[in-house]
């Protein structure tokens, strides 16, 4: 009986705002990006200057935010700079091990903590405030909905060596653990691992991932709220 009552709740778990297939990602100004993206480090205790200096992830993000910026401007000095982004992505990829594509949509406060081997499909879309650890690999696939690349929701934890792939969607507040392939939407709040993944609990990715104002983010209360109320645990 106790097994069937998670069943249900867990059923419960898809029918929700915040599944990730919504995505809204807020456009700011480049400089704008990069202070958010900052901010992630510093509410992780790192320190600036390890931050600015020390840290790839970082790097990676502000080559990432200013080719973005660059391409998306258009026009001739738009195409008289797409050379320069280019030689520009393409440095900072064998320095840090990092790919990521002006085209690829990357929401505020992106966390990369560790270096290299990191993937990102051009086609790829990421939330806000999401944490990528080292190794992972987001691209294309075929898929049941056709051929294409994942969304990723808002505040989802993407541990090392885990590999996400498809015209996918991972939920919001979602944690992928290390070393899961992933090639079916993930639910909001859910967190998977294996391979291919399934899903192990309901617990969400509160625990870790960390941002400014994260205690009065209206969303992230609703989706800790919905948590509780569930009460789904183990899946």
């Amino acid at each position: 009986m106790s097994r069937q009552i998670h069943k249900h709740r867990a059923a419960e778990a898809w029918i929700q705002v915040g599944d990730g297939a919504r995505l809204e990602l807020h456009h700011r100004s480049w400089w704008e990006h990069i202070v958010r993206d900052f901010r992630r480090y510093r509410v992780t205790n790192d320190p600036a200057l390890r931050t600015l200096f020390l840290s790839q992830g970082f790097w990676a993000s502000c080559v990432y935010r200013i080719s973005r910026a660059v391409v998306a401007r258009g026009g001739i000095v738009g195409w008289l700079a797409r050379p320069f982004v280019a030689v520009a992505q393409k440095l900072i990829e064998i320095v840090t091990g990092i790919s990521i594509p002006p085209q690829c949509e990357v929401g505020d406060g992106i966390y990369i903590g560790h270096y290299g081997s990191i993937i990102l499909e051009a086609q790829a879309r990421i939330g806000h405030n999401c944490s990528l650890a080292q190794n992972v690999t987001i691209g294309t696939a075929p898929s049941a909905e056709g051929r294409g690349a994942p969304t990723i929701g808002n505040r989802v934890f993407i541990g090392a060596h885990s590999v996400i792939v498809g015209k996918i969607t991972i939920g919001d507040d979602a944690v992928v653990c290390a070393g899961s392939v992933v090639n079916k939407s993930v639910p909001a709040r859910a967190v998977v691992m294996g391979n291919p993944a399934r899903v192990v609990s309901y617990e969400g990715s509160f625990d870790y991932v960390l941002y400014d104002g994260m205690d009065v983010d209206p969303a992230r209360r609703a989706s800790l709220d919905k948590v509780k109320s569930l009460n789904v645990g183990p899946a």
